[in-house]
């Protein structure tokens, strides 16, 4: 038990210490900001939603896009002033670019007090300890030790307590031509299955609905050597988690095509609560440019391997990655990328102009076989095929009106008096406030409109909203 502190006659006592986080990027990045919340919040410190209130403000930084790292210094810039008004203050950054730069951040960033690679998440608290000391620190690379203490981060934020993230396998093997990741994630580095099946227990515990497991080529997870379910996979994994009882809901992000075994596959078969939901990026229709890439598959098993999930789980809602404007891409390629898209008829897609990233291969491929695509055409065929995209979303929203979906509440919607929520499918509907439909709750809704990007709703009386019980955890507050 903690005795509370007593404070002397009159004296006020002293205000909380507070912390600040930005989150940019991936799951990923919002699950280590969540480890890095606990921590602080095992410290005494509250979160605040603004920088002007904190004591520790925490960058945590996404090095997938181009000019990652002028945004990352832009933003340091705007914290010069409270560090000159506030000399305790301590401003770390954190994340990829954290890793991409080093110690190169405090050269150019004096007020910086010490940069923390992801793979070095769970070390905050010694980080600072090592700061109070008088050290700039830099904690970067991939040790083969790390500490991962679950039970000990701060599971708010975006998607409150209902949706619990859990890491299965960190960093990546690929040498894509165009990613970053394997160098500022590192190698790949799976946790052992009992100690995810753990998390995953901890979690229903608490109340969470919804399970997602994450990872850079999340199906690629194998058991570690030495670990006690030996030769187990990730059609293991899924079978293992899928099985736990109490467990609603369960998705997983990303997947790596090339490795999407039928195992896998027939999981969506075998196990109701795993989302009929799956993103599998594919980056081109083009198995010229796919090569290019690096990415290791061809069009037609990607199709082949579209068709088997279709037929394992009906209705499946299918999303993925594209890449427009790579280099050596002609109209032609671009045409087969659009044609892919018709073919498969995806109900999201996250599209992107070829940006370089420093380190990558693809800068150093020869021009006379990867020529550099104009940035007027790129955007011009990114344009075009967000416009066949959206015609064909709509398509499919428009098939569920009338249909009864399980929503899971997520909360207000911007549309007055209205809440919002996830399907299973994971498209998100709007429906007329109810005062039972808390956040966390699931809710039966009947689809009465498609719009492009989203689905509108009214809920059924006569589907129960289950209550999730909510962890006692403070929020990680982000901007």
């Amino acid at each position: 038990m903690t005795l509370p502190v007593l404070q002397p006659e009159g004296q006020e006592p002293a205000p909380p210490r507070r912390y600040y986080i930005e989150t940019w990027g991936c799951q990923m990045n919002e699950l280590d900001s969540q480890r890095m919340a606990g921590q602080l919040m095992e410290q005494g410190l509250l979160p605040t939603r603004s920088p002007d209130e904190a004591d520790v403000i925490l960058l945590n930084s996404c090095s997938v896009r181009e000019k990652a790292e002028q945004k990352v210094h832009s933003r340091l810039g705007a914290f010069r002033g409270l560090k000159e008004a506030k000399p305790e203050l301590r401003i770390g950054l954190c994340g990829c670019v954290a890793q991409q730069v080093g110690k190169r951040a405090l050269s150019r960033s004096s007020h910086l007090d010490f940069v923390l690679g992801p793979a070095r998440v769970g070390e905050l608290t010694e980080v600072l300890e090592r700061r109070r000391s008088g050290e700039r620190v830099v904690a970067t690379g991939f040790p083969e030790e790390r500490e991962y203490a679950f039970d000990s981060i701060a599971r708010d934020g975006e998607h409150g307590s209902y949706k619990g993230m859990v890491t299965i396998i960190e960093g990546c093997n690929k040498k894509c031509t165009f990613c970053i990741v394997p160098s500022t994630r590192g190698p790949e580095r799976c946790r052992p299955l009992a100690e995810v099946l753990a998390e995953v227990r901890h979690l229903l515990d608490f109340g969470f609905v919804e399970i997602e497991l994450l990872g850079q080529t999340v199906n690629h997870w194998r058991e570690p050597e030495g670990g006690e379910h030996r030769g187990a996979d990730f059609a293991d994994l899924l079978d293992a988690v899928a099985s736990l009882p109490g467990l609603p809901r369960l998705r997983f992000v990303t997947s790596y095509p090339r490795d999407f075994t039928p195992a896998m596959v027939a999981q969506f078969r075998r196990h109701e609560n795993i989302c009929p939901y799956l993103h599998l990026p594919v980056q081109s229709g083009s198995n010229r440019i796919l090569k290019l890439m690096g990415r290791g598959y061809e069009r037609g098993p990607y199709l082949e391997l579209m068709e088997q999930i279709k037929a394992a789980r009906p209705g499946i809602n299918l999303s993925t990655d594209i890449i427009v404007g790579f280099p050596g891409e002609t109209e032609d390629d671009f045409a087969q990328t659009l044609e892919l898209l018709e073919a498969v008829r995806y109900g999201s897609v996250f599209a992107f102009i070829y940006s370089p990233r420093p380190g990558t291969a693809a800068p150093r491929l020869k021009e006379s076989v990867a020529p550099p695509v104009d940035p007027q055409v790129a955007s011009d065929r990114l344009q075009r095929l967000f416009a066949l995209q959206t015609q064909i979303q709509t398509e499919l929203n428009q098939a569920l009106v009338g249909s009864r979906q399980e929503v899971l509440v997520t909360g207000w919607s911007k549309q007055g008096g209205s809440l919002m929520g996830r399907t299973g499918c994971h498209r998100i509907v709007h429906f007329p406030a109810d005062a039972e439909a808390e956040p966390g709750t699931l809710v039966q809704v009947r689809v009465e409109r498609a719009n492009p990007h989203s689905l509108m709703g009214v809920r059924l009386q006569d589907g129960l909203p289950t209550p999730a019980v909510r962890p006692a955890r403070l929020p990680v507050i982000a901007s």
